[in-house]
């Protein structure tokens, strides 16, 4: 593949193509695709120079409304369903939102409150789950979900209609919250900012620009990182020729910003990441980067417009930095298998086989998935940041890692 050329100079990354052995795409997302990229090239014309940060670029493909991933009614979520592009640990099997309730109660009974908000809902999978679970712990819970997909929100309400008068939809932030917070596959989500440190030293912000007449019509381009992009990745890592990432700023402003609202309780954020050390670490020379569609991975962000997830890993110590500057406590980070094991997982397996669960085999093969190091159990993270409580709370009461932050 032939690299790009861009009038900053020539571009790092290779000539955007769909990856080979992908499903075939269906005449509707075609369709719609080329809506999508219709839009990209809209927001080209109007930016400065035809040049769209990917940032910007991320920001349309999932979220333009009626346009990207995450608010155009695509299938998403599910490995049942023949168009999902990716399973979230609820889907999976409800023994993981039924151990979280563990620590949710937790949270909610040292607070003395009763509310759950959870970003990002999905299916419902994880209410579904969570609802009753927390019911059989004796807390009568007030639930609610912000969601930015419309068609997202509805699947969910046909999920959770038994708990109709539990469950309740924001449309924005809460002024003032107090209870515990959740988000499962949140941060991951939310727009990066792409960098490159060039031969010379010099850090390059990664963007893109139209061309057209190939297919996507859009070729990767650089520019001189602005002032704040080189202050802020100058902070994380040193210079090092050839090497490109990303920093997520957006997230670090939605976790920072979580501070002004959360006034009591806990926010859980479960996610798949690295400490900043290892996220920066010198063999990672091509960055987290990572597209999901029907189930496939691939690094080839620019195809697909609007009918695939875009998703980077999380910076944890960047999270926690923004917590802190947010005036919040870090209470807790492990792995997503010690948390689960400290939370009552065993004794819940228990539970489940000794009352004959005729689901069993497949439970088991699902838990397996969700505590295994070759699976999710060591790539997937969990932080809890909060106020009001003192640590170590019942998920990170042993293996807790705040010290690697």
């Amino acid at each position: 593949m032939t690299p790009q050329q861009s009038a900053e100079g020539a571009c790092p990354l290779n000539t955007p193509r769909l990856p080979a052995g992908l499903p075939p795409v269906d005449a509707d997302s075609a369709a719609h695709s080329r809506r999508t990229e219709a839009h990209l090239l809209q927001c080209m014309q109007q930016s400065e120079d035809g040049f769209l940060s990917f940032e910007s670029w991320m920001t349309q493909a999932l979220y333009a409304p009626g346009l990207g991933y995450y608010a155009a009614g695509n299938t998403k979520f599910g490995s049942s369903l023949p168009t999902g592009d990716f399973t979230t640990a609820p889907e999976m099997t409800p023994v993981f939102g039924q151990v979280l309730a563990r620590q949710v109660a937790q949270v909610l009974q040292e607070t003395n409150t009763n509310t759950v908000l959870e970003f990002g809902a999905g299916t419902g999978a994880l209410a579904a789950s969570l609802l009753p679970a927390l019911r059989e712990l004796g807390i009568d819970v007030r639930y609610q979900i912000i969601e930015v997909s419309a068609d997202l929100a509805h699947r969910q309400a046909e999920h959770l209609k038994e708990w109709e008068g539990s469950v309740e939809w924001l449309q924005g932030l809460p002024q003032a919250f107090e209870g515990c917070v959740v988000a499962n596959e949140v941060l991951d989500a939310m727009p990066v900012t792409l960098f490159r440190w060039n031969e010379g030293g010099e850090l390059m912000e990664i963007g893109v620009r139209a061309q057209p007449g190939t297919t996507p019509p859009f070729v990767w381009a650089q520019r001189p990182a602005p002032a704040a992009l080189q202050a802020a990745v100058s902070q994380r890592m040193p210079p090092l020729p050839a090497y490109r990432s990303e920093i997520n700023l957006q997230a670090e402003a939605w976790v920072r910003q979580l501070g002004s609202w959360l006034k009591s309780g806990a926010a859980l954020l479960i996610d798949y990441g690295f400490p900043q050390r290892e996220y920066y670490h010198p063999q990672r020379l091509t960055g987290t980067l990572m597209c999901h569609f029907r189930h496939h991975s691939h690094d080839e962000a620019l195809v697909l417009a609007g009918i695939q997830d875009i998703t980077a890993h999380v910076d944890f110590t960047a999270m926690a930095d923004a917590a802190l500057e947010g005036g919040l406590d870090v209470l807790g980070y492990t792995n997503q298998a010690r948390f689960l094991l400290n939370a009552g997982l065993p004794e819940l397996l228990q539970t489940a086989m000794a009352g004959g669960d005729p689901n069993m085999a497949a439970t088991l093969s699902a838990v397996q998935k969700l505590v295994s190091e070759a699976e999710m159990g060591e790539l997937f993270k969990v932080l809890v940041v909060g106020k009001g409580l003192e640590p170590p709370l019942l998920g990170f009461t042993r293996g807790d890692r705040r010290d690697t932050l």
